[in-house]
């Protein structure tokens, strides 16, 4: 039986810490689908497309990860894919909080789903998508906290 995890999130954009994430959990498992949710209540700062593009861009040296976009809760999209694993970050104490809320109500609807917390990095641990955002609408330097193919891109390392 293969191990397979789902690495959720809206990766908008992808940054150094959600990518030291998923090259930790390599080892752990057969396949990582690194999956973009979607979310009609949310704006994103970029399009799936082009997220997808940097996610498989940034990955693709390794034949074990794949990209994905889905909606709805993830819990089905791991059901949908054969996924018995997710895989989260952990950047603080509210990070951990946050996610054992999810983890147990993902148990409690799915208990083959098994939740794999992993801690970041300290020096990546102030690193978020949602700060990451604010200093490209600044236009600040991001080359630190996003992988070098996509501040290439974005001209702003």
């Amino acid at each position: 039986m293969k191990k397979i995890a789902i690495f959720p999130g809206s990766f908008d954009p992808i940054t150094s810490g959600h990518v030291d994430i998923v090259r930790r959990a390599v080892p752990l498992f057969d396949h990582i689908i690194v999956a973009i949710g979607t979310n009609s209540q949310k704006q994103s700062l970029y399009p799936l497309e082009k997220r997808m593009e940097w996610i498989s861009r940034v990955f693709q040296d390794e034949p074990k990860i794949s990209v994905e976009s889905y909606e709805g809760l993830t819990v089905n999209f791991c059901n949908e894919r054969g996924a018995d694993y997710i895989v989260r970050g952990i950047r603080s104490a509210s990070d951990f909080d946050y996610e054992k809320t999810i983890a147990h109500l993902n148990n409690a609807m799915f208990p083959n789903i098994e939740t794999i917390l992993i801690l970041a990095k300290p020096e990546l641990s102030s690193v978020s998508s949602t700060i990451v955002r604010e200093i490209i609408r600044g236009k600040g330097r991001v080359g630190k906290f996003v992988p070098k193919e996509i501040a290439k891109e974005l001209k702003l390392s």
